[in-house]
């Protein structure tokens, strides 16, 4: 077996894990990436399909997003404004499409100042208990024991409003059913983004993209480590002790992390171990001593969600030559989400649409064929038929991908964030836990998982610090 000696071990390299690796060498620590897929970049993926290229997983950047945006610059990656001119489109509950300028969807009179009053007070909730520790708020038991969808139908009793606002945090962005998380984990949501009225704001919340792609970002955090990023590195064994010198008086704490690797196992000797994995991927990994009960407990309430993003590449933009978008909303059709996703200076138009939670599971059920069928035909619900045409067309399932299992991030189940939250990002002996499922700000964007590497990486500096 080969052995390697580093003062830490980062497992998984992605923009988290890239992170914290780069903080910790510029630090003048020694340190390795172990990654189990054969690429960087976790959950970006920017890939060639059919001649097409398209961002397999994230991509979009917002302006409150400063981590993110600092790190292109200084990557020298540049960025370019996804298209949004012209009129969108909304599929009401009836399955009537009808075009629409502003912010305010185009529902009756009562159903628009209904929305605006579910949006105003969850405002004022992320206002009042923010990203960082939800849990401690006085009100946290109460609304993490309640669904959000329970929570909306008691504050609203138009139920059209009710499944809008449910959309923007269910199918938008943690990818679950509304019955299926808290008021509290929507709160969250939405405090990470800086409100609720970010979230429902897609010029805000989907502002730029990266030209060439997102996952350039970790490909050129990775280039700057050079051979310490090792890939198809699976990490199976994760052995740890607390620190003790055999007289009495504190030592740091050890771990030892062994992989398999393409030319066969690996064990990394270190005194600390980043896991910038998932929490869902924690327990794909043996620990010996196991976890303590409070890890193991906590780890089973935290799931991802799932959806299907649909790559769909035309000739050219046709929508924007009847004067739309390409955005469109239907929170009870198939396709829930369809934005003009077109890459930078390319001729040719491409959309991107997203099938969540329940109605992924629908598709799901159909063969390939089927499914294609039925989405292309959802897209031209709300572009035309020439939607169903595209010269290249794809899925990105994440649900499937084996080192992630779902998508965008983990989230608690009813009940689990004001239970375990406190305990999410502490370290167990040598072991530190960081990704963007964990972040306060930047909660499952490529912008906090930045954070959390570089927080993670400056907890450990400042243990060292503390210990000598």
């Amino acid at each position: 077996m080969n052995t390697l000696h580093r003062d830490t071990v980062i497992v998984g390299a992605g923009a988290c894990g890239l992170s914290a690796a780069n903080r910790l060498r510029e630090a003048g620590r020694s340190v390795v990436v172990l990654e189990a897929r054969d690429r960087v970049g976790g959950r970006t993926w920017t890939s060639h399909i059919d001649g097409a290229m398209l961002e397999i997983g994230g991509q979009w950047v917002s302006p409150d997003q400063t981590e993110l945006l600092q790190l292109i610059d200084e990557l020298g990656l540049s960025t370019f404004t996804r298209y949004r001119e012209g009129e969108s489109v909304y599929i009401d509950p009836n399955g009537t499409a009808t075009r629409f300028s502003g912010e305010d969807f185009p529902c009756s009179p009562a159903t628009v100042e209904a929305m605006n009053t579910l949006i105003a007070e969850l405002d004022e909730l992320a206002a009042q208990i923010g990203p960082e520790e939800p849990w401690a708020h006085p009100r946290a038991r109460e609304l993490d024991t309640v669904s959000f969808a329970d929570w909306l139908r008691s504050r609203c009793e138009d139920e059209e409003a009710c499944r809008n606002i449910g959309f923007f945090i269910a199918g938008g962005m943690l990818t679950k059913p509304a019955h299926a998380f808290s008021a509290l984990q929507a709160v969250l949501m939405a405090a990470s983004a800086g409100s609720f009225s970010h979230l429902v704001d897609e010029d805000f919340i989907l502002d730029r993209r990266v030209v060439g792609g997102m996952q350039q970002v970790s490909e050129r955090l990775a280039q700057r480590l050079g051979d310490e990023v090792l890939l198809s590195h699976p990490v199976r064994t994760v052995s740890w002790r607390e620190g003790d010198s055999g007289d009495g008086q504190d030592s740091p704490a050890r771990v030892e992390v062994v992989a398999d690797g393409p030319d066969g196992p690996v064990s990394v000797q270190a005194r600390h171990v980043i896991l910038a994995i998932p929490p869902n991927l924690y327990s794909r990994i043996s620990y010996e001593p196991p976890l303590p009960r409070r890890q193991h407990q906590m780890h089973q309430h935290q799931s991802f969600g799932l959806v299907i993003k649909v790559h769909a590449v035309y000739e050219r933009p046709f929508w924007r030559e009847a004067g739309l978008s390409g955005t469109g909303f239907g929170c009870t059709q198939l396709v829930q989400e369809v934005y003009d996703n077109s890459n930078h200076e390319d001729e040719r138009g491409t959309l991107v649409a997203f099938v969540p939670d329940e109605r992924a599971d629908e598709a799901f059920s159909m063969d390939a064929q089927q499914r294609r069928e039925a989405i292309l035909s959802s897209i031209a619900a709300y572009l035309g038929p020439e939607a169903l045409n595209p010269v290249v067309y794809y899925e990105s399932d994440w649900g499937s991908e084996e080192w992630t299992r779902g998508a965008y991030a983990t989230s608690f189940d009813l009940g689990g964030l004001h239970r375990y939250g406190a305990d999410m990002r502490k370290p167990v002996g040598p072991m530190y836990f960081a990704s963007s499922d964990l972040a306060a700000e930047g909660y499952q964007h490529v912008d906090g998982a930045i954070r959390m590497g570089r927080r993670t990486a400056q907890a450990i500096l400042d243990s060292d610090g503390a210990s000598s």
